[in-house]
């Protein structure tokens, strides 16, 4: 990915809780194109990581992707964060950004769909409207149908509704936690919908969770259903530590509960493969020779997490005492 030195532009308080930020590049040229669905990634001093933020292109013309002057991003302050919000909202016109990217692990499928009315379904919680009213644009813009369902605690948790109300027109549900008459259903939801629909969602783990399953019980095929999640692993209650013997080298490491199998390699100075850290990519799937997997990734179908033969090293865990992977 490209390294990108951009200079904040202007701020806006969307919500008490999400500011936009507009970026140029310090020369004013023209930045990376970009599609909708894609992401930069935000260097923050005194983290190792860097934090993604997706691009806003709304409204949307050919140059906002194809030569945009600028880039746009929706930030929700989280003050129990490991911080990249808490600094993001400390900055001021004028500050200037290291970016990396832009780079797409969530692309909009390019051919319309069969299905009716409504043929793709959108669906955002909070701060994951930012990639999905880029979507909504690009599909409105290519006069495609769709249907945005857009959902919060209340609705001034809710960013960009005047914008997406002028792009999504009656195609656009407000879906506010705190109004029983507008909280989502989503089994209602996905019950009026086809499986040959394509579906995206981007928001809470929780919300995420709720949607690939409910497809999946309505036989949802997976390559059509789409979703981006931010969230790194983090411990879950009851977590253990447990061994990894990697039979190549013969090493033995010991994976603290807090601790991915991924971060202890790099700790012991090997160079494990690996890109989202989100068991999303697949980039890191290893081959389980002995020991039983506990799957956290949404990489691999049923079938393969009850084989048990691979395991994304980024996310997963043990459920036996010892892992003895083939690396």
């Amino acid at each position: 990915m490209q390294t990108l030195n951009l200079i904040i532009r202007d701020i806006k308080q969307a919500t008490p809780l999400v500011r936009t930020f507009v970026l140029e590049g310090i020369d004013g040229n023209a930045l990376p194109a970009f599609e909708p669905g894609a992401h930069v990634k935000v260097q923050i001093p005194g983290l190792a990581e860097p934090r993604c933020y997706s691009l806003i292109a709304l409204p949307l013309d050919e140059s906002t992707l194809h030569a945009p002057r600028q880039y746009r991003l929706g930030v929700r302050l989280d003050e129990a964060g490991a911080g990249g919000s808490r600094h993001m909202h400390s900055l001021n016109i004028g500050d200037s950004l290291t970016v990396q990217g832009p780079k797409n692990d969530f692309p909009l499928h390019a051919v319309p769909t069969s299905g009716g009315p409504d043929a793709t379904v959108l669906i955002a919680g909070g701060i994951g409207i930012t990639p999905i009213a880029s979507m909504a644009s690009a599909l409105k813009h290519d006069r495609r149908d769709f249907s945005l369902h857009y959902c919060g605690r209340s609705r001034d948790q809710l960013a960009l509704i005047d914008e997406l109300r002028t792009v999504a027109g009656e195609h656009l549900h407000i879906h506010a936690d705190d109004e029983p008459a507008c909280a989502l259903d989503l089994d209602a939801l996905l019950d009026a919908c086809d499986p040959h629909q394509h579906l995206y969602v981007c928001g809470p783990q929780g919300m995420i969770d709720a949607v690939i399953a409910g497809a999946r019980q309505r036989q949802w095929p997976d390559t059509h259903v789409h979703f981006e999640l931010f969230t790194t692993a983090a411990p879950l209650a009851g977590d253990q530590p447990f061994e990894v013997e990697l039979r190549q080298s013969g090493m033995v490491l010991t994976i603290p509960a807090d601790k991915t199998i991924v971060d202890v390699m790099e700790a012991a100075g090997c160079d494990p493969m690996f890109d989202c850290k989100r068991g999303e990519c697949g980039v890191c799937q290893a081959t389980v020779l002995e020991g039983t997997p506990d799957h956290r990734d949404y990489y691999l179908s049923d079938a393969e997490k009850a084989e048990g033969k691979l395991i994304q090293i980024c996310i997963s865990r043990a459920k036996s005492a010892r892992l003895v992977l083939d690396l």
